[in-house]
């Protein structure tokens, strides 16, 4: 990888963009006031060309010139490239469940880009997948998945509506904004206090956060609308505000309210005490930014992170061992039968892990939904499948203890 960073550092420094830019505009500018000239009086238009050909000429020579940096600096960075990642073919698409369902694709790049706060091009990607609509071609096996929320429906149908999506991410930006440039807190505070009850309802601690690193900011010396003062009366507006706005938090945050006005006492040399933590914590603001983000995005019935982020960095990730895998089986004239689960098992990061899973002690197989994993009246866990041959349809005794059951008794278990 350092071969590449130098060639970005190289393709950095010959970068003169800006010169070729303002050649450019130059050149526009000439043929604009020709063309005003000419418009105005047309019986000048042969003078009028003639001598707009020299300047012209010379200033798309000189944008010429500041390029030929650029596209040398380019050419070796994709030499660079591909000397680093070599050619390999892609998988086989043989078994590509969403070939079926290409609108989903679409509306995962949809979402990406309102998420991302790129909202033209959303406007402008969805506009031409509307007007050029995805033929889908039937992959054998694969069922329709399951949408719960409406725009998901509105996507699969071809109608998805943008508008009130991008209402909301616009709100969204403008509170981290405020939050992570700004410093300041109010907007987020409006926007929970809002939504104390929904809130509440999913046990989230985002209004809380937020009151806490309120007061922490007046505690050391942060004015109502983030800005740093000298005074030194920052415990006590901390104090008036812990008195105005902790109540409602004293039931379920009397623990950390105690240590926050405890920490009142250390106030001269809070820095060498025990509640240091709480006031010099250089990764405050970007939790609360995460955990306004994650919250926001979860009232609207959507994950933290872009899944298409995730799909593709998941992707990127087992690529290379999915490569391997299809050599081996071609070698050894085997194929891959199955969509519901990979025939290797891809180390992804501990973020990754959304779902838990289950291997069956006796069989040594992940479940399924066809296969579903029984908990028998004993305690023990094993496959539907599993359990089926073992009893036979009779009573029959657990693999593990001495218990014994019928399989009707066997209690399914949803993961």
């Amino acid at each position: 990888m350092d071969d590449l960073k130098e060639q970005i550092e190289l393709l950095e420094r010959s970068d003169n963009l800006s010169a070729s830019i303002a050649d450019v505009q130059k050149a526009i500018d000439l043929l604009t006031a020709a063309r005003a000239k000419i418009a105005a009086d047309p019986q000048t238009a042969p003078l009028t060309l003639a001598k707009l050909h020299d300047p012209l000429k010379k200033t798309m020579d000189v944008a010429q010139k500041d390029l030929k940096p650029i596209y040398s600096g380019l050419n070796k960075y994709s030499r660079a490239l591909e000397k680093k990642f070599k050619d390999k073919p892609l998988p086989a698409v043989e078994n590509d469940a969403l070939s079926s369902h290409p609108q989903l694709i679409n509306r995962a790049i949809a979402m990406h880009l309102l998420r991302e706060g790129q909202f033209s091009v959303a406007s402008t990607f969805i506009d031409e997948a509307n007007r050029n609509p995805p033929r889908p071609e039937p992959t054998p096996g694969t069922p329709n998945p399951y949408m719960q929320e409406a725009w998901g429906k509105d996507a699969l149908n071809g109608d998805f509506n943008s508008e009130k999506l991008q209402l909301q991410f616009s709100e969204m930006y403008h509170i981290l904004h405020e939050l992570r440039q700004q410093r300041n807190l109010s907007p987020a505070i409006d926007w929970a206090r809002n939504r104390t009850t929904v809130l509440e309802a999913r046990g989230s601690n985002l209004e809380f956060e937020l009151c806490r690193l309120k007061f922490v900011c007046l505690f050391v010396g942060r004015d109502e609308d983030g800005v740093i003062t000298e005074s030194e009366d920052g415990p006590l507006r901390a104090w008036q505000y812990a008195r105005a706005e902790f109540a409602p938090f004293q039931t379920r945050y009397s623990r950390e309210i105690q240590k926050l006005l405890g920490a009142m006492a250390f106030w001269p040399n809070v820095q060498e005490s025990p509640y240091q933590r709480y006031f010099y914590n250089d990764s405050a603001w970007e939790e609360v930014a995460a955990s306004f983000t994650r919250e926001f995005c979860s009232l609207l019935g959507l994950s933290a992170d872009s899944p298409l982020y995730i799909a593709a960095t998941a992707g990127a990730i087992a690529l290379p061992t999915l490569l391997k895998l299809q050599n081996i089986m071609k070698e050894k004239r085997t194929e891959w039968t199955t969509q519901d689960e990979l025939p290797v098992e891809i180390p992804l990061p501990p973020s990754y892990h959304f779902h838990s899973i289950f291997v069956c002690p006796v069989s040594k197989e992940q479940s399924t939904d066809q296969n579903p994993p029984m908990m028998m009246p004993c305690g023990h866990v094993i496959a539907h499948e599993s359990l089926d041959k073992l009893s036979k349809g009779v009573r029959f005794k657990c693999p593990y203890c001495p218990g014994e059951s019928h399989p009707r008794d066997a209690k399914k278990v949803f993961l």
